[in-house]
């Protein structure tokens, strides 16, 4: 996360916070349990939180001086993030193009996997929304790097610092940096000053 967060990074925190993040016992998709869960798309997907993401976003490419001619994931959790941040990008003049990555190749059709913004050679940005074991947002690295992109940077809405995702994800995005705008112990802490307002 950038030193001191921005005015769209803060936002967007108050909204995942009060949005995407519920406590109790729940199963996640690495098959462990959690205390707590995060569905970033009830805040990705909704219309202000779709602006704060993508503003949010924006605002750490740049701070973080990456080149990102484009930015992608891998379907579903990328993609809200991927609409948001191109559309934020032309609105403030320095379009970032997106593309989307497939689960699988297609079966009909070109039988492409990474779909919209197709430049070889161009250096692109990974994207994902929450971060556990990094499985997809590793997909995502190597589906990008099969094809043809230059990784300038991976990033995540919020990283759970749990089940080695962390380590996983900056080995196969190396030499790229990986960044996470957040980190789960802080949308709990924002969750639990919601909580105290209510």
């Amino acid at each position: 996360m950038v030193e001191a967060m921005s005015g769209a990074h803060t936002h967007l925190l108050k909204m995942l916070a009060k949005k995407s993040f519920r406590l109790g016992s729940f199963t996640l998709s690495s098959g462990g349990t959690s205390d707590y869960y995060i569905d970033c798309r009830l805040t990705t997907l909704d219309a202000a939180g779709a602006v704060a993401t993508g503003e949010a976003v924006v605002a750490e490419i740049r701070a973080r001086g990456w080149k990102a001619e484009a930015i992608g994931g891998l379907t579903m959790g990328a993609d809200p993030i991927v609409v948001a941040t191109s559309v934020i990008s032309a609105q403030q003049g320095a379009p970032i193009n997106g593309f989307l990555v497939r689960k699988a190749e297609k079966t009909h059709g070109t039988g492409q996997r990474i779909e919209g913004f197709r430049e070889k050679g161009a250096s692109v940005v990974i994207v994902d929304d929450v971060c556990t074991t990094g499985a997809s947002t590793i997909q995502a690295i190597e589906a990008a790097r099969e094809f043809g992109f230059a990784i300038s940077g991976v990033l995540c809405l919020v990283e759970r610092q749990e089940a080695g995702g962390r380590a996983n994800v900056e080995k196969a995005a190396s030499p790229a940096p990986f960044v996470a705008l957040f980190t789960a112990n802080d949308v709990r802490a924002e969750h639990v000053k919601f909580l105290a307002t209510k």
